[in-house]
């Protein structure tokens, strides 16, 4: 590509820049920004854009009911616990609920986590006040910090390099164990030491023996079991962070188109997806794979603007739809752009988050969901799938690997004045490692019964 050229596609990635940015912190010094942005714009790639393809492929595979998508992490990630542990517990967690899902529905699941740069949330102000005091809100540990002081709340531009470096460690530790043996399907009895007492534990048990048996028959048959040994694994995150999401932009070499190598998968909010505005011009520039959530007001005209401005060549695997309807709205509100999908031949995958139109305020103050409910929503999602004659593609979950008590029901009969014990989410709360299972066997059902 030539120098001209080049400056052109940069010159084009820059379009957005004059459309108004819903959700942008309110930086309070350009010359730090400006720093940031280019120590960002100056660093290595964490996602490859081959595997960014690859990803595209895989979705591809999803639109058409050949396979099923799996995303989960939290609600949004802090620094403090980007550790080996909390990471590979939430890596388990995911895989675990691949597993349950491949097994019971005989169908490869792409694996993808809310991780490696889900470190900025959209909020409904600005700021937040406290028995008087007004500071910025909390937008994500790479804007500000939690904790409520003038010196934590100040939006700091060079806490994007520093989610910029948490996010290559958090990859590179991610393929280390899916690439390294932490993954191979002749371990999933591991996968599950140390939670073998609740119900949901014991039912994956008796799927692990059951995987067992069926390698050690294939053993003896002589099957190369090579492909059992690591698993692909993406991440991917919302969008938000113009500024950082532009700075980790590249023209790649391979194809001399741009992608955003920040993530594998990008998403654009409910709160950010008008299509005049900055967040959808951006991502209409990047080839990654692209997910667009959609509210229970989003109408048919909406989605197919949005459809003819991310995707406008309808190339399979380039866009998805998250539905985050809530489980009051989802088998009114849903149905029709499924049918109106259907009938412009639109191209796309379908998953749906569960969590977000679902979200509560308890009796003691937390803000919750219950169990109930998100299971209730993914019920809705396949029933209008089923009945509309579409695919229901996959799950866009908020969770962990740890034993939080942050939703409400689940086997463990979370209630309200258990969420205490250990509610630790400084955002959203989230489905906790037994939770995640419950719905992955219930999913798995669900599957089964829509082929």
């Amino acid at each position: 590509m030539s120098v001209d050229s080049t400056e052109v596609m940069q010159e084009d990635l820059d379009s957005y820049r004059s459309l108004p940015a819903l959700q942008q912190p309110l930086w309070p010094d350009a010359h730090e920004l400006a720093r940031a942005t280019a120590v960002l714009a100056g660093s290595a790639p964490i996602a490859h854009p081959a595997r960014a393809d690859f990803l595209k492929e895989r979705l591809a595979a999803v639109s058409r009911g050949e396979a099923f998508l799996l995303q989960g992490g939290d609600c949004a990630e802090s620094f403090a616990e980007a550790d080996a542990t909390r990471i590979g517990n939430k890596i388990r967690t995911i895989l675990q609920m691949a597993v349950v899902l491949t097994h019971g529905a005989s169908m490869p699941v792409v694996k993808m986590g809310r991780m490696a740069g889900q470190f900025a949330k959209p909020r409904s102000s600005h700021v937040e006040t406290r028995d008087g005091v007004e500071l910025p809100a909390y937008r994500g540990d790479m804007v500000n910090a939690f904790e409520f002081t003038p010196e934590a709340r100040r939006p700091d531009p060079m806490r994007m390099v520093e989610g910029y470096r948490i996010s290559g460690s958090t990859l590179n530790l991610i393929e280390a164990f899916t690439q390294g043996g932490f993954a191979d399907l002749r371990r999933v009895h591991e996968w599950n030491s140390g939670f073998l007492k609740n119900p949901a534990y014991k039912r994956y048990e008796r799927t692990a023996k059951e995987i067992d048996r069926a390698i050690k028959f294939m053993a003896a048959c002589g099957a190369d079991f090579g492909a059992l040994r690591t698993v692909d694994f993406f991440v991917g995150h919302e969008a938000l962070l113009l500024d950082y999401e532009r700075a980790m932009t590249r023209i790649d070499a391979r194809t001399t188109k741009p992608y955003d190598t920040s993530a594998h998968f990008l998403w654009i909010g409910e709160r950010t997806r008008q299509l005049d505005g900055a967040h959808v011009e951006f991502l209409s520039k990047v080839r990654n794979p692209l997910g667009v959530k959609l509210g229970p007001s989003t109408t048919c005209d909406d989605m197919l603007a949005l459809a003819e401005k991310l995707d406008p060549e309808r190339e399979p695997g380039r866009l998805t739809f998250i539905t985050r309807m809530g489980a009051g709205n989802i088998r009114t509100a849903l149905p029709k752009l499924l049918e109106c999908a259907r009938r412009e031949g639109l191209v796309a995958a379908w998953a749906t988050d569960p969590m977000h139109g679902n979200t509560i305020t308890s009796a003691t103050g937390y803000k919750t969901r219950r169990f109930t409910d998100v299971l209730d929503e993914v019920t809705g999602f396949f029933e209008v799938h089923r009945a509309v004659g579409t695919v229901p593609g996959g799950l866009h979950m908020e969770l962990t690997g740890d034993d939080v008590t942050e939703v409400l029901g689940g086997a463990e009969e979370i209630d309200d004045e258990g969420l205490a014990a250990r509610y630790e989410t400084l955002v959203d709360p989230r489905l906790n490692h037994q939770q995640s299972l419950e719905l992955a066997f219930l999913v798995a059902e669900m599957l089964v019964a829509a082929k």
